[in-house]
């Protein structure tokens, strides 16, 4: 974080840099074939994304997925090996600088000063980017109103709660009105009251215009974005709304146990052509019309079914049926 301090603080930045518009649904940022690769292991192997004005877009994957890598490499923490990132208009590579003006970062691991107030923190912030006296007083209230923290502006960080370390977090990043809000698994560590009131303060951001990108895990949490892309050992499987993700494994899914899974899985290829997938103990389908296969499924498997459901589709199922593995 060093070098990343040292470079905003060689300019002042105007907060005029920021969203002129909320109306603007236009591109933010666009990564094209982004690769990277530590030592022979590639973390990321051609990813490209898009995110717009207004929009929050998550990456979802489990560990080891090249999320946090394409992060840093969006956050400028990284060169680039192969590949192009703009935001705002700014390539990442040959002016990194002015992408960082564009950007606001909220890590992961807290990054305030316990032993400081949340003006105080505020400030120091501030010092980074150049916003100084009546810019900051000005700017600095307009956030703590708009996330609920103008009672707590004298309490010292290290008073707060979870949720409330991570609303002042938010101010941070926010600080410079940057059209790019970058959030590195924002829910870790907050409980549910907490989880709902940093997705009111994400959603009012979008509203003003901001486009923000999350990292996550946590598959209900990727369910509120207006735009998931799922990460798999390097590669994005898949991107799209939600609910266009949901979709196109039909109106449910079916699981299936049986006493011998060899043999019910030969029964439904071979007499009734079905397709499923294969998850230790069980049998996996996407069905338009799951009601009306099931009782096709428990008349040909007779006594050897033990259990057959219907659910709705989920995004863990989007990842089970695109990589043939169980989320983790």
């Amino acid at each position: 974080m060093s070098s990343l301090s040292t470079n905003l603080t060689q300019k002042p930045l105007s907060t005029s840099a920021g969203n002129d518009s909320a109306a603007d649904t236009g591109p933010v940022c666009v990564a094209k074939e982004i690769s990277h690769s530590y030592g022979t292991h590639a973390a990321l192997r051609g990813v490209s994304l898009c995110t717009r004005s207004g929009q929050v877009f998550a990456l979802l994957g489990p560990n080891g997925s090249g999320k946090t890598t394409l992060f840093r490499l969006l956050s400028t923490l990284m060169p680039i090996q192969h590949g192009s990132i703009r935001v705002g208009g700014y390539d990442s590579h040959t002016n990194p600088l002015a992408v960082r003006r564009q950007i606001g970062i909220v890590f992961q691991s807290p990054s305030l000063d316990n032993k400081l107030t949340v003006d105080e923190n505020i400030a120091c912030q501030g010092a980074l980017y150049g916003i100084t006296g009546k810019q900051l007083n000005e700017r600095r209230d307009e956030l703590l109103e708009q996330l609920n923290l103008t009672s707590r502006r004298r309490d010292y960080c290290e008073s707060l709660s979870g949720g409330l370390k991570r609303r002042v977090e938010l101010v941070k990043g926010m600080l410079h009105r940057p059209r790019l809000l970058l959030l590195d698994e924002p829910s870790t560590g907050l409980d549910p009251a907490a989880r709902l009131d940093l997705w009111a303060s994400i959603r009012q951001m979008c509203d003003q215009g901001t486009s923000v990108l999350l990292t996550t895990h946590l598959l209900e949490e990727a369910d509120k974005a207006d735009r998931v892309a799922i990460m798999h050992q390097g590669e994005k499987i898949v991107e799209g709304t939600p609910a266009e993700l949901r979709a196109e494994l039909g109106d449910g899914v079916i699981t299936i146990e049986a006493d011998s899974v060899d043999e019910a899985e030969q029964i439904l290829r071979q007499k009734l052509g079905l397709d499923p997938q294969r998850f230790s103990h069980q049998l996996r389908l996407q069905s338009d019309e799951p009601s009306s296969l099931v009782p096709q499924i428990s008349e040909h498997l007779g006594g050897q079914l033990q259990s057959i459901t219907i659910g709705r589709p989920s995004l863990e199922d989007v990842f089970i049926v695109k990589t043939g593995h169980k989320f983790r």
